[in-house]
Protein backbone atom coordinates (compact mmCIF):
# COMPACT_ATOMS: atom_id res chain seq x y z
CA UNK A 1 0.00 0.00 0.00
CA UNK A 2 2.51 2.40 1.24
CA UNK A 3 4.58 1.54 -2.04
CA UNK A 4 1.67 2.31 -4.02
CA UNK A 5 1.16 5.40 -2.63
CA UNK A 6 5.03 6.30 -2.83
CA UNK A 7 4.53 6.15 -7.10
CA UNK A 8 1.51 8.22 -7.01
CA UNK A 9 3.10 10.98 -5.17
CA UNK A 10 6.22 10.45 -7.34
CA UNK A 11 3.70 10.54 -10.44
CA UNK A 12 2.01 13.80 -9.66
CA UNK A 13 5.15 15.18 -8.90
CA UNK A 14 6.89 14.41 -11.89
CA UNK A 15 3.32 15.74 -13.93
CA UNK A 16 3.78 19.14 -12.14
CA UNK A 17 7.66 19.31 -13.04
CA UNK A 18 7.43 18.51 -16.31
CA UNK A 19 5.89 21.52 -17.41
CA UNK A 20 8.68 23.93 -15.62
CA UNK A 21 11.39 21.56 -17.22
CA UNK A 22 9.48 22.02 -20.49
CA UNK A 23 9.04 25.76 -19.97
CA UNK A 24 13.10 26.39 -19.32
CA UNK A 25 13.95 24.67 -22.69
CA UNK A 26 15.77 27.38 -24.93
CA UNK A 27 16.22 27.48 -28.80
CA UNK A 28 19.60 28.91 -30.03
CA UNK A 29 19.05 31.19 -33.25
CA UNK A 30 21.57 32.36 -35.99
CA UNK A 31 21.03 34.25 -39.43
CA UNK A 32 23.55 33.26 -42.03
CA UNK A 33 22.91 36.26 -44.69
CA UNK A 34 25.96 36.08 -46.85
CA UNK A 35 28.39 33.85 -49.41
CA UNK A 36 30.02 30.64 -47.42
CA UNK A 37 32.77 31.13 -46.78
CA UNK A 38 35.42 29.77 -43.94
CA UNK A 39 34.07 32.56 -41.05
CA UNK A 40 30.62 31.67 -41.93
CA UNK A 41 31.76 27.91 -41.43
CA UNK A 42 33.80 28.73 -38.15
CA UNK A 43 30.56 30.53 -36.74
CA UNK A 44 28.01 27.63 -37.00
CA UNK A 45 30.39 25.71 -35.54
CA UNK A 46 30.45 27.89 -32.76
CA UNK A 47 26.94 28.42 -32.72
CA UNK A 48 26.80 24.41 -32.42
CA UNK A 49 28.79 24.27 -29.44
CA UNK A 50 26.80 27.17 -27.92
CA UNK A 51 23.82 25.28 -28.54
CA UNK A 52 25.42 21.99 -26.74
CA UNK A 53 26.51 24.31 -23.67
CA UNK A 54 23.10 25.73 -23.52
CA UNK A 55 21.16 22.29 -23.60
CA UNK A 56 19.10 23.65 -26.23
CA UNK A 57 16.46 22.00 -28.00
CA UNK A 58 17.54 22.73 -31.31
CA UNK A 59 19.65 25.35 -33.22
CA UNK A 60 17.71 27.17 -35.74
CA UNK A 61 19.91 28.34 -38.89
CA UNK A 62 18.09 31.46 -40.69
CA UNK A 63 19.74 30.72 -44.34
CA UNK A 64 19.42 32.91 -47.24
CA UNK A 65 22.60 32.62 -49.51
CA UNK A 66 23.86 32.29 -53.36
CA UNK A 67 26.25 30.08 -52.71
CA UNK A 68 29.93 29.89 -51.62
CA UNK A 69 33.02 27.82 -51.66
CA UNK A 70 33.02 24.06 -51.61
CA UNK A 71 35.77 23.46 -49.23
CA UNK A 72 33.54 25.64 -46.23
CA UNK A 73 30.78 24.05 -47.81
CA UNK A 74 31.68 20.69 -46.55
CA UNK A 75 32.96 21.63 -43.47
CA UNK A 76 29.58 23.22 -42.45
CA UNK A 77 27.76 19.99 -43.80
CA UNK A 78 30.74 17.61 -41.23
CA UNK A 79 29.54 19.68 -38.10
CA UNK A 80 26.00 19.39 -38.56
CA UNK A 81 25.79 15.98 -39.64
CA UNK A 82 27.95 15.23 -36.70
CA UNK A 83 25.93 17.86 -33.91
CA UNK A 84 24.68 16.49 -30.77
CA UNK A 85 22.36 19.08 -31.03
CA UNK A 86 19.68 19.24 -33.61
CA UNK A 87 20.11 21.53 -36.68
CA UNK A 88 17.07 23.21 -38.03
CA UNK A 89 17.85 25.02 -41.67
CA UNK A 90 15.32 27.05 -42.39
CA UNK A 91 15.33 29.30 -45.79
CA UNK A 92 14.26 32.95 -44.80
CA UNK A 93 13.12 35.56 -45.20
CA UNK A 94 10.33 35.45 -47.61
CA UNK A 95 12.82 36.52 -51.13
CA UNK A 96 15.46 34.38 -49.60
CA UNK A 97 17.64 31.73 -51.56
CA UNK A 98 19.32 28.34 -50.71
CA UNK A 99 21.83 28.23 -54.03
CA UNK A 100 24.48 26.34 -54.54
CA UNK A 101 26.19 25.38 -51.23
CA UNK A 102 23.40 26.32 -49.55
CA UNK A 103 21.58 23.20 -51.09
CA UNK A 104 24.12 21.21 -49.65
CA UNK A 105 23.48 22.59 -46.25
CA UNK A 106 19.95 22.84 -46.21
CA UNK A 107 19.57 19.05 -46.99
CA UNK A 108 22.22 17.71 -44.28
CA UNK A 109 20.00 19.61 -41.71
CA UNK A 110 18.31 17.38 -39.24
CA UNK A 111 15.22 19.31 -39.95
CA UNK A 112 14.59 21.33 -43.52
CA UNK A 113 12.07 24.46 -43.63
CA UNK A 114 10.79 26.97 -45.72
CA UNK A 115 9.13 29.97 -45.67
CA UNK A 116 6.76 30.69 -48.88
CA UNK A 117 8.47 33.05 -51.53
CA UNK A 118 12.03 30.69 -51.08
CA UNK A 119 13.64 28.86 -53.55
CA UNK A 120 16.38 26.24 -53.48
CA UNK A 121 18.18 24.87 -55.96
CA UNK A 122 21.12 25.65 -58.72
CA UNK A 123 24.01 23.31 -56.94
CA UNK A 124 25.94 22.55 -59.99
CA UNK A 125 29.59 23.22 -59.52
CA UNK A 126 31.33 26.31 -61.34
CA UNK A 127 34.70 25.00 -63.18
CA UNK A 128 37.78 25.61 -61.12
CA UNK A 129 38.94 27.66 -64.21
CA UNK A 130 38.25 28.82 -67.54
CA UNK A 131 40.60 26.47 -69.33
CA UNK A 132 38.64 23.40 -67.52
CA UNK A 133 38.41 20.23 -69.95
CA UNK A 134 35.09 17.98 -70.33
CA UNK A 135 36.79 15.57 -68.65
CA UNK A 136 37.65 17.28 -65.26
CA UNK A 137 34.37 18.96 -65.29
CA UNK A 138 33.10 15.80 -65.05
CA UNK A 139 34.77 14.67 -62.79
CA UNK A 140 34.05 17.77 -60.54
CA UNK A 141 30.44 17.17 -61.30
CA UNK A 142 30.53 13.57 -60.29
CA UNK A 143 31.99 14.36 -57.22
CA UNK A 144 29.53 16.97 -56.32
CA UNK A 145 26.85 14.63 -57.11
CA UNK A 146 28.01 12.12 -55.11
CA UNK A 147 28.61 14.55 -52.09
CA UNK A 148 25.17 15.61 -52.07
CA UNK A 149 23.25 12.16 -52.63
CA UNK A 150 25.40 10.44 -49.61
CA UNK A 151 23.46 13.56 -47.87
CA UNK A 152 20.26 13.34 -49.19
CA UNK A 153 19.93 9.51 -48.52
CA UNK A 154 21.16 10.20 -44.86
CA UNK A 155 18.64 12.29 -44.64
CA UNK A 156 15.69 10.64 -46.47
CA UNK A 157 15.98 12.99 -48.69
CA UNK A 158 14.50 13.41 -52.26
CA UNK A 159 18.19 12.32 -53.44
CA UNK A 160 17.18 12.05 -57.20
CA UNK A 161 16.37 15.69 -57.35
CA UNK A 162 19.39 16.82 -55.40
CA UNK A 163 21.35 15.35 -58.42
CA UNK A 164 19.67 16.68 -60.79
CA UNK A 165 20.13 20.18 -58.70
CA UNK A 166 23.46 20.12 -59.45
CA UNK A 167 23.81 18.41 -62.82
CA UNK A 168 21.18 20.04 -64.22
CA UNK A 169 21.20 23.79 -61.67
CA UNK A 170 17.54 22.49 -61.20
CA UNK A 171 15.82 25.24 -58.75
CA UNK A 172 12.07 25.22 -57.34
CA UNK A 173 9.67 27.24 -54.40
CA UNK A 174 9.00 26.36 -51.03
CA UNK A 175 6.33 24.41 -51.86
CA UNK A 176 7.52 22.18 -55.02
CA UNK A 177 10.40 21.27 -52.38
CA UNK A 178 7.91 20.02 -50.02
CA UNK A 179 5.66 17.99 -52.27
CA UNK A 180 9.03 16.81 -53.60
CA UNK A 181 10.57 15.74 -50.53
CA UNK A 182 13.39 17.76 -50.11
CA UNK A 183 12.24 19.37 -47.24
CA UNK A 184 10.27 18.72 -44.29
CA UNK A 185 7.97 21.58 -43.53
CA UNK A 186 6.62 25.19 -44.62
CA UNK A 187 6.22 27.74 -41.53
CA UNK A 188 5.65 31.47 -42.35
CA UNK A 189 7.44 32.83 -39.30
CA UNK A 190 9.70 31.51 -36.49
CA UNK A 191 6.10 30.69 -34.31
CA UNK A 192 4.83 28.99 -36.77
CA UNK A 193 8.48 26.69 -37.47
CA UNK A 194 9.01 26.02 -33.37
CA UNK A 195 5.44 25.00 -33.51
CA UNK A 196 5.58 22.43 -35.91
CA UNK A 197 9.10 21.17 -34.55
CA UNK A 198 7.30 20.70 -31.37
CA UNK A 199 7.07 16.71 -30.64
CA UNK A 200 9.04 15.56 -33.75
CA UNK A 201 11.57 13.16 -33.79
CA UNK A 202 14.90 13.73 -34.52
CA UNK A 203 17.87 11.26 -35.19
CA UNK A 204 20.66 11.95 -34.05
CA UNK A 205 24.24 10.16 -33.94
CA UNK A 206 23.56 9.02 -30.08
CA UNK A 207 19.71 8.10 -31.16
CA UNK A 208 16.65 9.45 -31.63
CA UNK A 209 15.23 12.60 -29.49
CA UNK A 210 11.96 14.15 -29.38
CA UNK A 211 11.81 18.24 -29.72
CA UNK A 212 9.61 20.13 -27.46
CA UNK A 213 9.73 23.74 -28.88
CA UNK A 214 6.69 24.85 -27.45
CA UNK A 215 6.79 28.00 -25.30
CA UNK A 216 10.90 27.95 -25.44
CA UNK A 217 13.21 30.96 -24.75
CA UNK A 218 14.73 31.37 -28.37
CA UNK A 219 18.48 32.41 -27.59
CA UNK A 220 19.55 34.86 -30.77
CA UNK A 221 23.26 33.92 -30.94
CA UNK A 222 25.75 36.34 -33.32
CA UNK A 223 29.08 36.90 -34.89
CA UNK A 224 31.40 38.43 -32.51
CA UNK A 225 33.35 41.46 -33.95
CA UNK A 226 36.36 39.55 -35.52
CA UNK A 227 34.02 37.10 -37.06
CA UNK A 228 32.04 39.83 -38.99
CA UNK A 229 35.48 41.50 -39.82
CA UNK A 230 36.26 38.34 -41.31
CA UNK A 231 32.90 37.55 -42.75
CA UNK A 232 33.04 40.77 -44.34
CA UNK A 233 36.67 40.82 -45.67
CA UNK A 234 36.20 37.31 -47.36
CA UNK A 235 34.09 38.97 -50.46
CA UNK A 236 36.07 38.84 -53.40
CA UNK A 237 35.34 42.42 -54.08
CA UNK A 238 36.57 43.81 -50.45
CA UNK A 239 39.45 41.52 -50.67
CA UNK A 240 40.64 43.30 -53.82
CA UNK A 241 40.31 46.47 -52.92
CA UNK A 242 42.54 46.15 -49.81
CA UNK A 243 45.30 44.38 -51.78
CA UNK A 244 45.05 47.50 -53.61
CA UNK A 245 44.81 49.69 -50.79
CA UNK A 246 47.80 48.18 -49.41
CA UNK A 247 49.94 47.91 -52.52
CA UNK A 248 48.93 52.00 -52.58
CA UNK A 249 50.27 52.38 -48.79
CA UNK A 250 53.34 50.86 -48.85
CA UNK A 251 54.38 52.60 -52.05
CA UNK A 252 53.74 55.53 -50.73
CA UNK A 253 55.75 54.90 -47.85
CA UNK A 254 58.44 53.94 -49.67
CA UNK A 255 58.60 56.97 -52.01
CA UNK A 256 57.98 59.07 -48.96
CA UNK A 257 59.90 58.00 -45.88
CA UNK A 258 58.89 59.26 -42.52
CA UNK A 259 55.06 59.51 -43.63
CA UNK A 260 54.30 56.54 -41.07
CA UNK A 261 50.56 56.26 -41.51
CA UNK A 262 49.89 55.54 -45.31
CA UNK A 263 52.49 52.38 -44.14
CA UNK A 264 50.83 51.32 -41.34
CA UNK A 265 47.28 51.33 -42.88
CA UNK A 266 48.78 49.64 -45.78
CA UNK A 267 50.57 46.63 -44.08
CA UNK A 268 46.98 46.37 -42.29
CA UNK A 269 45.00 46.36 -45.50
CA UNK A 270 47.43 43.53 -47.04
CA UNK A 271 47.00 41.27 -43.87
CA UNK A 272 43.58 41.32 -44.12
CA UNK A 273 43.69 41.23 -47.94
CA UNK A 274 45.86 38.14 -47.86
CA UNK A 275 43.61 36.33 -45.37
CA UNK A 276 40.90 36.75 -47.70
CA UNK A 277 42.74 35.67 -50.41
CA UNK A 278 43.67 32.70 -48.47
CA UNK A 279 39.96 31.27 -48.21
CA UNK A 280 39.70 32.36 -51.58
CA UNK A 281 40.68 29.90 -54.82
CA UNK A 282 42.96 32.55 -55.59
CA UNK A 283 45.01 32.22 -59.33
CA UNK A 284 48.40 33.02 -58.38
CA UNK A 285 49.28 33.79 -62.11
CA UNK A 286 46.66 37.08 -61.59
CA UNK A 287 48.44 38.35 -58.88
CA UNK A 288 51.63 38.04 -60.16
CA UNK A 289 50.25 40.03 -63.01
CA UNK A 290 48.84 43.06 -60.27
CA UNK A 291 52.42 43.04 -58.74
CA UNK A 292 54.23 43.18 -62.24
CA UNK A 293 52.04 46.21 -63.32
CA UNK A 294 52.83 48.04 -60.21
CA UNK A 295 56.61 47.39 -61.02
CA UNK A 296 55.44 49.08 -64.26
CA UNK A 297 53.89 52.27 -63.02
CA UNK A 298 56.56 52.63 -60.94
CA UNK A 299 59.49 51.95 -63.77
CA UNK A 300 57.34 54.57 -65.73
CA UNK A 301 58.10 57.43 -63.63
CA UNK A 302 61.36 56.38 -63.07
CA UNK A 303 62.21 56.14 -66.60
CA UNK A 304 61.07 57.99 -69.52
CA UNK A 305 59.01 55.43 -71.79
CA UNK A 306 56.75 58.01 -73.75
CA UNK A 307 54.03 55.87 -72.27
CA UNK A 308 55.06 52.42 -72.96
CA UNK A 309 55.44 51.22 -69.53
CA UNK A 310 52.16 52.72 -68.46
CA UNK A 311 50.10 51.20 -70.91
CA UNK A 312 52.09 47.68 -70.03
CA UNK A 313 50.69 48.50 -66.73
CA UNK A 314 47.45 49.09 -67.06
CA UNK A 315 46.88 46.23 -69.47
CA UNK A 316 49.16 44.01 -66.92
CA UNK A 317 46.58 45.01 -63.73
CA UNK A 318 43.66 44.44 -66.00
CA UNK A 319 43.91 41.26 -66.48
CA UNK A 320 45.36 40.19 -63.15
CA UNK A 321 42.32 41.30 -61.73
CA UNK A 322 40.31 39.35 -64.26
CA UNK A 323 42.40 36.34 -63.18
CA UNK A 324 42.67 36.84 -59.89
CA UNK A 325 39.80 34.59 -58.37
CA UNK A 326 39.58 31.28 -60.27
CA UNK A 327 35.69 30.68 -61.12
CA UNK A 328 35.66 27.74 -58.52
CA UNK A 329 33.95 30.36 -56.24
CA UNK A 330 30.49 30.76 -58.33
CA UNK A 331 28.95 33.97 -59.37
CA UNK A 332 28.78 34.92 -55.45
CA UNK A 333 32.87 34.40 -55.51
CA UNK A 334 33.90 36.82 -58.72
CA UNK A 335 34.96 39.92 -58.42
CA UNK A 336 32.86 42.95 -60.02
CA UNK A 337 33.50 44.37 -63.31
CA UNK A 338 32.76 47.47 -61.69
CA UNK A 339 35.04 47.27 -59.11
CA UNK A 340 37.94 45.81 -61.42
CA UNK A 341 37.65 49.04 -64.09
CA UNK A 342 36.97 51.54 -61.02
CA UNK A 343 40.70 50.24 -59.28
CA UNK A 344 42.49 50.41 -62.93
CA UNK A 345 41.68 53.97 -63.67
CA UNK A 346 42.39 55.15 -59.32
CA UNK A 347 45.74 52.98 -59.79
CA UNK A 348 47.12 54.21 -62.95
CA UNK A 349 46.23 57.61 -61.58
CA UNK A 350 47.65 57.37 -57.93
CA UNK A 351 50.98 55.70 -59.77
CA UNK A 352 51.51 58.73 -62.39
CA UNK A 353 49.97 61.29 -60.62
CA UNK A 354 50.72 60.90 -56.82
CA UNK A 355 53.90 58.87 -56.85
CA UNK A 356 54.59 60.82 -59.86
CA UNK A 357 54.51 64.20 -57.94
CA UNK A 358 56.61 62.42 -55.01
CA UNK A 359 59.63 61.67 -57.04
CA UNK A 360 59.59 64.83 -58.83
CA UNK A 361 59.63 66.51 -55.37
CA UNK A 362 62.77 64.24 -54.40
CA UNK A 363 64.56 65.31 -57.34
CA UNK A 364 64.02 69.23 -56.87
CA UNK A 365 66.79 70.96 -55.48
CA UNK A 366 66.38 71.86 -51.15
CA UNK A 367 65.20 75.46 -50.84
CA UNK A 368 65.82 75.34 -47.04
CA UNK A 369 68.97 74.10 -44.41
CA UNK A 370 72.68 73.37 -45.60
CA UNK A 371 72.10 71.37 -49.05
CA UNK A 372 69.67 74.62 -50.60
CA UNK A 373 73.13 76.93 -49.95
CA UNK A 374 75.21 74.55 -51.68
CA UNK A 375 76.79 75.31 -55.45
CA UNK A 376 74.58 78.87 -54.81
CA UNK A 377 77.03 82.16 -55.66
CA UNK A 378 77.58 85.75 -54.56
CA UNK A 379 80.00 88.11 -54.08
CA UNK A 380 82.93 88.88 -51.35
CA UNK A 381 82.35 92.05 -49.58
CA UNK A 382 85.48 92.44 -47.88
CA UNK A 383 88.67 90.60 -48.80
CA UNK A 384 89.18 86.93 -47.66
CA UNK A 385 92.22 85.70 -46.48
CA UNK A 386 91.19 83.62 -45.81
CA UNK A 387 88.11 84.97 -43.55
CA UNK A 388 85.88 87.71 -44.33
CA UNK A 389 82.39 88.71 -45.50
CA UNK A 390 79.85 87.75 -48.37
CA UNK A 391 76.90 88.84 -49.39
CA UNK A 392 74.64 85.65 -50.38
CA UNK A 393 70.99 85.74 -51.55
CA UNK A 394 71.00 89.48 -49.95
CA UNK A 395 72.25 88.48 -46.57
CA UNK A 396 76.13 88.98 -44.98
CA UNK A 397 77.87 85.73 -44.21
CA UNK A 398 81.09 84.83 -42.31
CA UNK A 399 83.13 82.96 -45.13
CA UNK A 400 86.39 81.49 -45.14
CA UNK A 401 87.92 81.00 -48.49
CA UNK A 402 89.65 77.30 -49.44
CA UNK A 403 91.11 78.62 -52.48
CA UNK A 404 93.43 81.26 -51.37
CA UNK A 405 93.18 84.79 -50.88
CA UNK A 406 89.90 86.07 -52.32
CA UNK A 407 89.79 90.05 -53.13
CA UNK A 408 86.68 92.39 -52.50
CA UNK A 409 84.17 92.17 -55.32
CA UNK A 410 85.38 88.93 -56.69
CA UNK A 411 82.16 86.41 -57.52
CA UNK A 412 82.56 83.16 -55.08
CA UNK A 413 81.13 79.61 -54.73
CA UNK A 414 79.85 77.94 -51.63
CA UNK A 415 81.23 74.42 -50.72
CA UNK A 416 80.21 73.86 -47.59
CA UNK A 417 78.96 75.10 -44.32
CA UNK A 418 79.71 74.22 -40.45
CA UNK A 419 77.01 75.75 -37.83
CA UNK A 420 77.32 79.58 -39.70
CA UNK A 421 80.58 80.04 -41.35
CA UNK A 422 80.37 79.19 -45.18
CA UNK A 423 83.23 78.27 -47.08
CA UNK A 424 83.67 79.21 -50.52
CA UNK A 425 86.11 79.24 -53.23
CA UNK A 426 86.80 81.62 -56.66
CA UNK A 427 84.24 81.11 -59.33
CA UNK A 428 86.63 81.81 -62.02
CA UNK A 429 89.03 78.73 -60.73
CA UNK A 430 85.85 76.44 -60.92
CA UNK A 431 85.13 77.87 -64.55
CA UNK A 432 88.86 77.47 -65.67
CA UNK A 433 88.82 73.81 -64.11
Amino acid sequence: MKATFSKYLLANFLSLLLPVVLMAQTVVSIHIDATINPAVAAFIHSSIEKAKKENAQCLIIHLNTPGGLLKSTRTIVGDIIESPVPVVVYVSPPGAQAGSAGVFITLAAHVAAMTQGTNIGAAHPVGMQSGLDTIMSEKVTNDAVAFIRTIAEKRNRNADWAENAVRNSVSVSASVALQQKVIDMIANDDNELLQQLDGRIVQLNGGNITLHTKDVKVLEYEMSFIEKLLNIVSDPNIAYILLMLGFYGVMFELFNPGSILPGIVGVICLVFAFYSLNTLPVNYAGLALIVFALLLFILEIKIVSHGVLAIGGIVSLLLGSMMLIQRGAGPAGQISWTVIISSVIITTLFFLFVIGMGLRAQRLKPVTGVESMMGETGEAKEELNPLGMILLNGELWQAESISGIIQKGEKIKVKNMKGFKLFVERVQEVQEV
